[in-house]
Order: C-alpha cells, then structure tokens, then sequence
C-alpha cells in the first residue's frame, strides 16, 4: 500500500512540474502579402496578443523596453523601399519601465513595402525579434522567423 501511494505522490508531482513548465506565447504572428502593382507588394507581419498582453513599437526611449526589430535576409529578387511602417498604437506611462511608451494591445501590423525585381517565384525571409508585457510581468524578447512567398500561384 505504501509503495502505491509513493508511487501516486510521485505520479502528481512530475505533472505538476511539467504544467509550471510550460511556455508562455502570449503572441501569435502571421504574415501575409498585399499587392500594390505588378512591380511592388506591401509585406504584412500581424502580431494577435492574448488579452492583457501588448507588444512594444520599433521605436522606444533608451533603457525602455526592447523595440519590435524586423531583419530582412539580403537577395536580389526585392529591395527595401523605406522602413517597416507600424499602425498608430497607444502611448501611455509604463509603470515597469518607469517611461512613455508606445506599444500594441491585441493586435499589431506593421508593413514593409518592397520593390520586386524578379518575375520568378521566390521567398522573401528574415527574423523579427520582440517583447511582449502585461501589467505584471515581461518575457524575454522572442525571435520569429518569417517567409513571404512572392509570385507564387
């Protein structure tokens, strides 16, 4: 009988640390292409946030949060035109990090608009890294890696 109830205890135990060991992804991203012409396309990165969560702008004040960076794999088939746009957000006193700050509730798009220079199908890929709050605690920042398939039927 004893060594059944060890064997329950110890049973529990390995669940209940395997349920605490479980990771936080309060942020779910999907990326989607919008044509502009037969030339340019607007790159689409959507951030969805549980509620409570938000994700901070690319740009925030020194010693603040970690910004939303978005790397951009070097190819010939596209270029760059200007920075990744982001929508308007909400600018508020952060009391964690003691400082305005602009970030996202629920959802964030952020655009990046490219020149195509290939009529073939190729990928356009790289990594975002960003940060993500609620009002108690902040994970550490997150790398995502993102593929655009371009010209693709």
């Amino acid at each position: 009988m004893k060594k059944i109830i060890t064997f329950f205890v110890m049973l529990t135990a390995i669940f209940l640390c395997e349920a605490q060991a479980q990771v936080l992804k309060p942020v779910k991203w999907s990326f989607s292409v919008e044509k502009i012409n037969s030339k340019e396309v607007y790159l689409v990165f959507t951030a969805n946030m549980d509620k409570g969560w938000h994700v901070y702008s690319q740009k925030v004040p020194e010693n603040g949060p970690r910004p939303t960076v978005f790397m951009f794999a070097r190819a010939k088939d596209y270029r760059l035109l200007g920075k990744v746009q982001e929508g308007k957000g909400i600018e508020k006193y952060d009391k964690t990090f003691g400082m305005k700050v602009k970030y996202f509730d629920n959802k964030a798009e952020f655009k990046q608009k490219i020149e195509i220079r290939n009529q073939k199908a190729f990928d356009v890929k790289g990594t975002l890294e960003f940060m993500c709050c609620n009002d108690g605690t902040c994970l550490p920042p997150t790398e995502v890696d993102f593929v655009f398939p371009i010209n693709k039927k």
